[in-house]
């Protein structure tokens, strides 16, 4: 019996785990999925948690998220041998492969930036939003606030879903005007690069619609510390700023277990990264261990929308590898980013590899379906293994 070990269920793991399980017969193999987590979470609901465009309940427990016939196993990995082909555990025995699925995404490490964990915890206007639990307590800071500086700014590691951050913004700077403050507050946003979003033409679509309604974006902004007592920001150049309402990303790194506890991410920038080839999605020197999703160093963008294309190329590719046949699935790099504007309007950001897909347009139609449709789609199909568009 063939044994498939999925590391992570989040969007990748869950929905490749369930495909796998579709594809392959209870008799051709053995599927399960570590993680140390029980409960998997609608990430893209911690932008519209704060301002009650979605309801806060949204999450699942992973064993009422995956098919009958794939085993969950709740632990931590710590390690992993792709020469013995093992995954070491912290409190449960190794688990032997034969085929190895990474899909343990990032890891959120608020300590990286000092400061940043005790503004949070110790004071009422910093909420690293990218926290389930800092989206939730935003709700309430958000009602309170009169006036002063709304301030986002982004860490310079790669982040999961970086549209997030301009979402957050051009949501607050509507809902302060919605709020009739919008006069009393300054928004702002910095990002340590040129630009605040890399695809074109989505970014001079934004730009016009940020100046249109006087949203500052401060450029090459690398956040070295927080000083929550001041209430400041101190850039690497010296540069300070002041908020009132803070909404920092944490700074996202590669899960220790893979990085530290394997060779899985050896010649990656900065070893962060499982190392794989950008179409197959399978390990550049490992055949039996593919990565998708955040964790591995293909260029795409780290969206929930490019782990669910990838999430069909690894389990047709498995599914063919498995049965001797020849790998032909490939991922194109599409990633996928509802870019809501303001309540009721949303342009969608789609590309790939090569060029962009969709028109840079707002309509309310994009914030139906990414609001009122997606949530559902979300639970219901992608992450069951149901997908009519893969």
């Amino acid at each position: 019996m063939t044994q498939i070990a999925v590391l992570g269920a989040g969007s990748g793991g869950a929905m490749t785990a369930n495909l796998l399980r579709r594809k392959l017969d209870a008799d051709e193999a053995d599927i399960t999925v570590v993680d140390k987590s029980t409960e998997h979470f609608y990430q893209p609901s911690f932008y519209l948690i704060p301002f009650g465009y979605l309801e806060p309940d949204q999450s699942e427990h992973v064993d009422d998220l995956l098919k009958p016939g794939v085993e969950f196993v709740h632990d931590a990995v710590v390690g992993v041998d792709p020469d013995e082909k093992t995954v070491s555990l912290e409190q449960t025995a190794d688990l032997e492969y034969d085929y190895l699925v990474v899909t343990t995404g990032h890891r959120l490490d608020p300590t990286a930036t000092p400061g940043l964990l005790e503004a949070w915890q110790e004071t009422d206007e910093v909420y690293p939003f990218y926290h389930y639990e800092a989206a939730l307590e935003m709700r309430d800071a958000l009602e309170n606030f009169e006036e002063g500086t709304f301030l986002v700014t982004q860490p310079d590691t790669p982040i999961k879903c970086p549209g997030a951050p301009l979402k957050l913004t051009m949501l607050a700077e509507d809902y302060f005007r919605r709020k009739g403050i919008r006069d009393d507050v300054e928004v702002v946003m910095t990002r340590n690069a040129e630009h605040h979003f890399g695809v074109q033409p989505y970014r001079d679509k934004l730009y016009e619609i940020w100046n249109e309604r006087d949203i500052e974006f401060k450029e090459n902004v690398s956040v070295e510390k927080i000083d929550p007592d001041a209430g400041v920001v101190h850039g690497a150049d010296g540069e300070k700023i002041e908020y009132d309402l803070y909404a920092p990303v944490t700074p996202q790194f590669g899960q220790e277990a893979i990085t530290e506890g394997s060779p899985l991410t050896d010649g990656s920038e900065d070893g962060e990264y499982v190392t794989i080839d950008k179409h197959t999605c399978q390990h550049d020197e490992y055949d039996d261990v593919f990565a998708l999703g955040d964790c591995e160093n293909a260029p795409h963008s780290k969206t929930a929308a490019a782990a669910r294309k990838q999430a069909h190329v690894v389990s047709k590719n498995l599914t063919s590898m498995i049965r001797d046949k020849a790998m032909l699935a490939e991922y194109d790099g599409y990633a996928a980013c509802p870019l809501l504007t303001k309540k009721g309007k949303a342009m969608l950001a789609e590309f790939d590899y090569e060029e962009p897909i969709s028109a840079p347009v707002e309509s309310k139609m994009n914030w139906i379906m990414d609001v009122n449709v997606l949530p559902s789609v979300y639970w219901d199909a992608w992450m069951k293994g149901y997908d009519p568009l893969p």
